[in-house]
């Protein structure tokens, strides 16, 4: 498949503008938290339907300071998300155990990426999350179904074509790729082959002796 020409880069870009909103976060509401942990090495698939999307994306655990409660924690990451102009939705409260509350921010910034925060009355947890939007990398190519192993005039002396694959060695189910389309993450594993891509009656041979099969 062709690279979209410039989306990897403005992918690459988001997702550094990500890991460093995210630091920011962390150093001013949870101070001392080892920032190695936080990973944003690669793009994930997020979305599988053609074409294919990917996005950055990370989870990270950090410890408010003693005394700190979790309703100031996240009005000051509220304050911190306004302050760079992103679109800030909340905190908002949760019901929790008898008086104990969860607060949940959730923010976007104009270009797309998504942070929420997420901390409570029950420990001094606070959980950020993020993401980046989920460009498509690459043009949509139309699947080509592979050309069959086995033919009438290729057949060994003694065997005849798979009555499963009538020939194509591949599974007859995806072509050979082990998924199908489907919802809800628009792929699902093929339920002829079970990801294994070949034919599973000849094994990708395309042929079988005539000699094992039986009379029926």
């Amino acid at each position: 498949m062709r690279e979209t020409p410039g989306a990897r880069a403005e992918l690459d870009r988001l997702g550094r503008a990500l890991h460093a909103q995210l630091v920011e976060l962390i150093d001013a509401l949870t101070p001392g938290t080892e920032l190695g942990l936080l990973f944003l090495d690669e793009p994930n698939i997020a979305d599988w339907r053609e074409p294919v999307r990917y996005s950055y994306s990370a989870v990270f655990r950090g410890q408010s300071p003693e005394g700190t409660g979790a309703a100031d924690v996240a009005s000051r990451a509220a304050a911190l998300l306004s302050a760079a102009d992103w679109d800030v939705v909340g905190p908002e409260e949760e019901a929790a155990d008898g008086t104990k509350r969860t607060y949940v921010l959730t923010a976007r910034s104009p270009d797309g990426i998504r942070i929420e925060v997420r901390t409570g009355d029950c420990n001094s947890a606070v959980l950020y999350s993020g993401q980046t939007p989920a460009p498509a990398l690459r043009e949509t190519e139309e699947f080509q179904w592979p050309e069959p192993v086995r033919t009438p005039e290729t057949l060994t002396p003694g065997y005849v074509l798979c009555y499963e694959c009538d020939g194509l060695g591949a599974c007859h189910g995806c072509g050979g790729r082990g998924w199908a389309p489907g919802e809800p993450q628009g792929r699902s594993n093929c339920h002829q082959c079970g990801r294994q891509r070949v034919c599973l009656i000849c094994r990708g041979g395309g042929e079988l002796a005539v000699s094992q099969l039986s009379p029926y």
